[in-house]
């Protein structure tokens, strides 16, 4: 199958899918893939699959469509492919293996030579990149001719760390400019980043050196801005009135800039901004010292550092842009399960007012009952609802205090009795006569418990004997309660999902938000809740609470136990 993958421009990292057979692109809706973008035709282009390729078509649009930066009529498009609609730069992609396995080709064996096998050389990456700049400084002014190269592979290393370490672009340009100062004696820096909705460059960082420096306003030739962006490729001047490129009446020379340097950020899709380092002096320090700050080496070091953090904004961008599609296709999901639920709630309320109120024009206090008690039972289904919803909103911390389990079962059973009874199903509580008091939420407790109970309840509905027992066990390290019924069971291949959030087997009776509540209870307590299930035979939930309160439990005690 192949795709397009947004890598630039609205909507960055979507996919869209490209099928076997003529699809259109363009700003219309109606079109196959639907473009959101002012500067894309209502019907833009089209992509056709003949012969095994993927043939793309301009359709006479306005702005034109360019693939690898050239525009195009008709183009067979290549993996790899930049494809240009307006704003919008998409990757051309198709799903395959470049690569063979290599599980069958390679083998990771210990070293059959280790006595002569010795590391000869280390670096610290931590103590590397924390190492005092005062010390770095000392060691490229050592030897002059040597330190210079010394100090090109310190640069870019000191970069690569920097650009491979964070996925904040604001701290990352902050290091990289002050990088840039510590290698190269400018007084002024700044990077400017490319709009992506306007295309005009943005300061995004600045520095100047020495103390008082910063509050000072910097001014930019425009010239020299609008030069690299155009030509993409970094200019240094030492003089920008004899530079013939420059206009003369051009804002470098009345600023009194003697040299600068100005590269573009280039990354894999074009350029996302500039580096640009100035340096000043006075007309009599500039006719005594002619030698220039700057040189060839230091433009071609920086265009290098500009290349790396290009890649590096530009992979920060798109992981961001996964992770606010990825929530916002979660949220999507969240908000349509939960107006499901909501609605077959409503849809309960509406039916029992539709009973009481058929009862009262009829005076039929039997049929107002009856609709009464629906009304009821949807109310409890809406405080449970919330309830869960709220607990599964945040965590929290117990608010323990001195509590005899069998009095929270107890109440867990009187509650649970009348709906059992209205389901036809029994339940039996093995009360022992005597256990030691816990540390617990009871009120957080008696929920995981409703929970359990609840869902053995209904697992007993089409059983004609059906029934749930419930039995209180000390241990050394913990209490546990065991709910067990005789109702239809859980599939192995169910269980392990039954404790994910809005996974249920009841259909419009459940939530999907019960276990997941439990558990999250029973963990918060350093607990767990073990399953054991057979189809057809019920199934057993123990909820384990540690005597210890501040006792956590293992990894391996961290998730629940499925047993089949």
């Amino acid at each position: 199958m192949a795709s397009f993958l947004v890598v630039r421009g609205a909507n960055i990292g979507t996919h869209y899918l490209i099928h076997k057979s003529k699809q259109k692109l363009g700003r219309d809706s109606h079109c196959d893939v639907h473009l959101e973008d002012s500067e894309a035709s209502r019907t833009h282009a089209e992509i056709d699959f003949v012969d095994g390729e993927y043939i793309l078509r301009d359709l006479g649009s306005s702005n034109g469509t360019f693939v690898n930066g050239t525009r195009i009529t008709e183009h067979t498009l290549c993996v790899g492919d930049r494809v240009q609609i307006g704003k919008r730069l998409m990757l051309f992609r198709l799903s395959f293996r470049p690569f063979g396995p290599a599980d069958n080709d390679v083998d990771i064996v210990q070293n059959a030579n280790s006595e002569s096998s010795q590391i000869v050389g280390r670096v610290e990456v931590e103590k590397q990149l924390s190492e005092r700049t005062d010390d770095w400084t000392a060691k490229i002014k050592s030897d002059k001719a040597s330190s210079q190269a010394k100090s090109h592979w310190e640069i870019m290393y000191r970069t690569s760390l920097a650009v491979s370490r964070t996925l904040d672009i604001d701290q990352l340009l902050h290091q990289i400019l002050e990088l840039i100062f510590q290698w190269v004696n400018c007084d002024r820096g700044c990077i400017m980043l490319t709009d992506l909705e306007t295309g005009e460059l943005m300061p995004s960082c600045r520095r100047n050196r020495g103390v008082n420096a910063s509050s000072h306003r910097m001014t930019i030739s425009k010239t020299i801005l609008d030069y690299v962006c155009k030509k993409e490729e970094g200019v240094l001047t030492s003089d920008a009135c004899e530079d013939e490129r420059w206009n003369a009446t051009a804002s470098i020379s009345a600023g009194g800039i003697r040299e600068a340097i100005c590269v573009p950020m280039k990354g894999r899709y074009g350029s996302v901004g500039v580096i640009y380092i100035d340096t000043s002096v006075s007309a009599g320090q500039y006719a005594m010292n002619r030698e220039p700050v700057f040189n060839e080496e230091h433009l071609k070091m920086l265009i290098a550092i500009g290349h790396q953090a290009a890649l590096a904004i530009e992979d920060t961008n798109f992981y961001q842009s996964m992770v606010r599609a990825e929530r916002l296709a979660a949220m999507g999901q969240t908000i349509a399960t939960l107006s499901h639920h909501i609605k077959n709630i409503v849809q309960g309320l509406r039916g029992g007012g539709y009973l009481v109120d058929q009862g009262i024009k009829g005076g039929e206090m039997d049929v107002v009952q009856s609709g009464w008690r629906i009304c009821e039972r949807n109310q409890e289904r809406i405080e449970s609802f919330v309830m869960d919803m709220l607990t599964m909103s945040k965590d929290r911390k117990p608010n323990r205090s001195i509590v005899d389990l069998r009095t929270v079962i107890d109440d867990v059973v009187e509650l649970s009795t009348i709906r059992g009874t209205e389901k036809s199903v029994s339940i039996r509580w093995s009360r022992p006569e005597a256990f030691q008091k816990m540390m617990l939420d009871s009120e957080a407790i008696h929920r995981a418990l409703m929970n359990l109970v609840g869902n053995a309840i209904d697992a007993c509905v089409d059983k004609l004997d059906g029934c749930v027992e419930i039995f209180l066990c000390e241990s050394k390290e913990f209490a546990s309660i065991q709910v067990r019924d005789n109702g239809v069971g859980i599939a192995a291949n169910d269980l392990g999902r039954i404790f994910s959030m809005f996974e249920s087997n009841k259909g419009n009776r459940g939530t999907g938000l019960g276990l997941p509540v439990s558990l999250k209870i029973a963990k918060e307590h350093g607990g767990n809740i073990e399953v054991r299930s057979e189809v057809g035979n019920g199934t057993e939930f123990e909820l384990l609470l540690p005597w210890k309160p501040n006792r956590v439990p293992s990894s391996a005690e961290s998730l629940p136990t499925m047993r089949g």
